[in-house]
């Protein structure tokens, strides 16, 4: 049986390492859990390939796998993922909340392609998106990574500050890193196919998103959230709005948003509308002298994402408010 000291422990380790949108998905998940069930349910005619507790594989383009968290019972990986195959190498996206969620998706990527990833990249520095990089660690090796050069310095930040043992195969995958242009995108070439790591800055200080132009999918990172309000903590609103209009593209393009169900160009115009209209009423709240929280009170969704449930007033109200700091 697990002592007190322990389970606190964990906890506390598991919180310190997921971050603000780890308390953003488990207020979403406990404040509407049928709601919260509708969200991270598969769409009728998904095909699943391979399903825990934690997530499933969904196949997305030739070649291209999204890993969709299902993250309300279980924690492991808490966001999404992918996997990007070519004929010179294998690309893994994000390295989940827990190192079981990185093997598992590592295994996956075997299973699929006949290979270990070669490569990762991780979109931005929170936990449920990099605190699971030891997972990846073989033997043989490691993945090399590739991140920006904030994601790097905010992770070790963060270590440093929880007062908790850190895998060391992370600190030497994050010592050894490819780091990112913050100003230009790098591209990944697997013979035949290429990936564009593109800096996006919005959702944090330290985001990219992973791109292939044929077929046309965008793994979002958290720019994107599907179905469901965003995770304002670390926002730059307006390069958040900017970096996701930039996102646009064809309306055959899938894209894997951070969290959510994989998404189609109609998806991320309603996500658009969402993002509009909290800028909106921001701007009404500051010509009105009124403060984030009133503001809030009387925030609606718009009407054509009305069945996007507001899980609670606190995030229309962070929102709002990191715009009013901005402003």
């Amino acid at each position: 049986m697990t002592s007190p000291e322990t389970s606190t422990s964990s906890r506390r380790e598991f919180l310190g390492l997921a971050g603000g949108c780890t308390a953003h998905l488990l207020l979403l998940a406990g404040a509407a859990p049928l709601a919260a069930q509708r969200i991270f349910a598969p769409r009728r005619g998904s095909r699943i390939l391979a399903q825990e507790a934690w997530g499933r594989i969904e196949p997305v383009a030739d070649g291209i796998w999204a890993l969709i968290s299902t993250p309300l019972q279980d924690r492991t990986t808490l966001c999404n993922g992918g996997i990007v195959r070519g004929s010179a190498g294998v690309v893994v996206i994000e390295s989940f909340a827990q190192p079981r969620g990185a093997t598992w998706l590592a295994e996956q990527a075997r299973a699929l392609t006949g290979r270990w990833p070669d490569q990762v990249v991780v979109t931005h520095y929170h936990g449920d998106h990099s605190a699971g990089l030891a997972g990846y660690v073989r033997a043989d090796g490691a993945p090399q990574l590739r991140c920006t050069h904030a994601t790097r310095e905010l992770v070790r930040t963060q270590d440093n500050s929880r007062g908790i043992e850190v895998p060391p195969e992370r600190a030497r995958m994050l010592a050894d890193a490819v780091l990112v242009d913050p100003t230009s995108e790098t591209s990944i070439d697997l013979g035949d196919r290429q990936i564009r790591v593109v800096p996006r800055e919005g959702h944090t200080r330290s985001d990219v998103t992973v791109e292939i132009d044929e077929p046309s999918v965008v793994f979002c990172g958290d720019l994107v959230w599907n179905r469901m309000f965003p995770n304002y903590v670390d926002a730059v609103p307006s390069r958040l709005a900017r970096a996701v209009a930039g996102l646009t593209r064809a309306d055959d393009t899938r894209y894997v948003p951070g969290h959510g169900p994989l998404a189609a160009g109609i998806d991320l115009r309603l996500y658009i509308s969402l993002l509009d209209s909290v800028e909106q009423a921001a701007r009404a709240a500051k010509a009105a002298g009124q403060t984030a929280a009133e503001a809030a009170a009387s925030f609606r969704l718009p009407a054509e994402i009305s069945n996007w449930t507001l899980f609670s007033p606190r995030y229309p109200e962070m929102a709002i408010g990191a715009w009013l700091r901005e402003s």
